[in-house]
């Protein structure tokens, strides 16, 4: 058993999301002796570089940063063995080879946005939305070969509400994961926490028992995966049921949105309203008084427009939008 405070820590991290776990660790008081994050990026109006948010907390706090290009390169390996860390955390970073998570004696931990064995993969806040799940949540894990597999440590599970979109999954989960982070790190110092192997297919009941939170209903179905959004994930089926669009357009708000194709241009809709009716238009047909709405068929009702961006505009409300619309 030992002090948490004592432990060198390396916290590995990029976006806004890493930012609340590396605060949540700062603020514990642990001892993070260096962060490790995405290189400068041109980017903007004027392509200045760009520095990652964990990198500008970091600054904030005088916090020793590195910024390799290469994780395999041996000058970053150098420097990396010189900070003789006895933890490394990672949270929403890049995958890493095994010379860089096997090096410190603890080993590597890393904050998953799911409910391991459930939505392993790149992007688990949207998949859990756009499945429809009631629930989701945070696991921390021992990081291994294969992707999102290690040992379990800790989980905490919270609800989906049926308007959340992946934006509001994001900001709740950031806040609860980050609680976890620390008492992940509390209870691998003092020895408190039991590894639990993940299970690789629908988990049993024995295997939901032995974990140090209790998981969720979602664990004893068959795993869903979580795997990158890409642009044909986007693309709305105007056939399927308003619940499956619907779940959809919010799973994939505020980014990268959901689209459907109007007079030869994308239209991006971000938020919506259901309305379940035997349609009397053809599924991705329209319908609009011009002002205050615009619907579009599905095989069983509506999906009215709320909140949307047409191609070359900015993202406005369905109001404004209307008024400056012209339909062909």
């Amino acid at each position: 058993m030992m002090d948490y405070r004592s432990l060198r820590i390396i916290f590995m991290g990029t976006p806004e999301f890493a930012v609340a776990s590396l605060d949540a660790l700062v603020q514990a008081g642990c001892n993070i002796a260096g962060v490790i994050t995405a290189p400068d990026k041109p980017g903007g109006r004027g392509m200045q570089l760009q520095q990652s948010a964990v990198k500008k907390y970091a600054v904030e706090q005088n916090l020793p940063v590195l910024q390799p290009e290469k994780l395999k390169d041996n000058a970053f390996l150098d420097e990396l063995r010189a900070i003789k860390a006895d933890l490394q955390i990672v949270v929403a970073f890049r995958m890493l080879p095994e010379v860089v998570w096997s090096m410190p004696p603890m080993g590597t931990i890393n904050l998953h946005g799911s409910l391991l064995p459930q939505y392993r993969g790149a992007a688990p806040i949207n998949w859990a939305v756009i499945n429809g799940e009631k629930e989701t949540g945070v696991t921390t894990f021992k990081l291994k070969h294969e992707i999102d597999t290690g040992d379990i440590l800790l989980q905490q599970r919270f609800p989906i509400g049926e308007d959340d979109t992946a934006g509001i999954v994001h900001d709740t989960m950031k806040e609860i994961g980050a609680k976890l982070l620390v008492k992940t790190v509390i209870g691998l110092a003092e020895g408190t926490i039991a590894e639990t192997p993940q299970a690789f297919s629908s988990a049993p009941e024995d295997h939901a028992q032995t974990l140090q939170h209790s998981t969720s209903n979602i664990q004893h179905q068959q795993l869903q995966h979580a795997p990158k959004i890409h642009t044909d994930t986007c693309r709305i089926n105007w056939s399927k049921p308003v619940e499956e669009v619907y779940n959809l357009i919010r799973g994939l708000s505020p980014y990268p949105a959901a689209f459907t194709m109007m007079n030869e241009k994308m239209l991006k809709i971000y938020s919506a309203k259901k309305e379940i009716v035997f349609p009397s238009h053809a599924e991705g047909e329209y319908d609009t008084d011009g002002k205050t709405y615009l619907k579009i068929a599905c095989s069983n009702g509506y999906l009215h427009i709320m909140d949307l961006q047409m191609e070359g505009k900015k993202r406005m409300k369905v109001e404004d939008f209307l008024r400056g619309y012209r339909f062909s």
